[in-house]
């Protein structure tokens, strides 16, 4: 009988380690290192109004800006765009937008014709509305932190219906902005009463000789 007792005890302590449950093991999933999705690669940014909302977005930045610019957009990392944001001038938008789109944007615009040699490649544009030095200034100071200055030129900009190459976008964003040029006219206007005050105040004796000497001409 114990022994009887004991061989069932074995049997079912074997049935135990032996039967075994299921486990349902989740899919392994690949980890990899994040990317910066600036033109939309799938989703509602390839459908149609996704399209017409970016078109619609390029227009309205088109009418406000003063000049445009492009720079390559390829292997920039999203900290990068993020760092590149922040330093530039309030006023200037940057924006990946497809050639396609960019050109719809620019049809029955001033930048239309001047675009056509710009829409090539992958491109970040810079929308300026007004400090055209600090925005060239920011991208400069960009490239120059990274290392990029011979893979992220300038490649052109457009100002009043007029392209430019790399060395133009330079040359203008060194001239005086349209708020630098107010304020000194402004400051021209302001001096002038100043100084002609001071002239008379200096020499009152000859001033009214002067006045004297015409009156006496006239009645001559």
């Amino acid at each position: 009988m114990k022994t009887t007792v004991i061989l069932a005890t074995i049997v079912g302590t074997a049935t135990a380690f032996t039967t075994h449950t299921r486990i349902q093991h989740r899919p392994t999933t690949t980890l990899t290192k994040s990317t910066l999705h600036m033109g939309g690669a799938s989703g509602y940014a390839t459908s149609l109004e996704g399209k017409k909302s970016k078109v619609a977005q390029i227009k309205t930045l088109l009418d406000s800006s003063e000049m445009v610019f492009s720079v390559p957009a390829s292997s920039l990392s999203v900290a990068q765009v993020q760092s590149l944001r922040l330093s530039l001038p309030e006023g200037t938008t940057m924006s990946v937008v497809k050639n396609k789109l960019f050109s719809r944007a620019c049809a029955d615009t001033e930048f239309e014709t001047a675009s056509a040699d710009l829409v090539k490649g992958a491109n970040m544009w810079f929308f300026i509305e007004e400090d055209i030095g600090g925005s060239v200034k920011a991208w400069e100071s960009f490239v120059k932190e990274n290392g990029k200055q011979e893979s992220h030129s300038i490649l052109g900009g457009i100002i009043e219906g007029v392209a430019y190459d790399t060395a133009g976008v330079a040359a203008i964003s060194k001239l005086p902005s349209k708020i630098e040029l107010i304020t000194k006219i402004a400051g021209s206007i302001k001096a002038v009463p100043t100084k002609v005050a001071r002239v008379i105040k200096a020499n009152p004796e000859k001033l009214a000789r002067a006045i004297k000497l015409a009156t006496a001409e006239e009645s001559d």
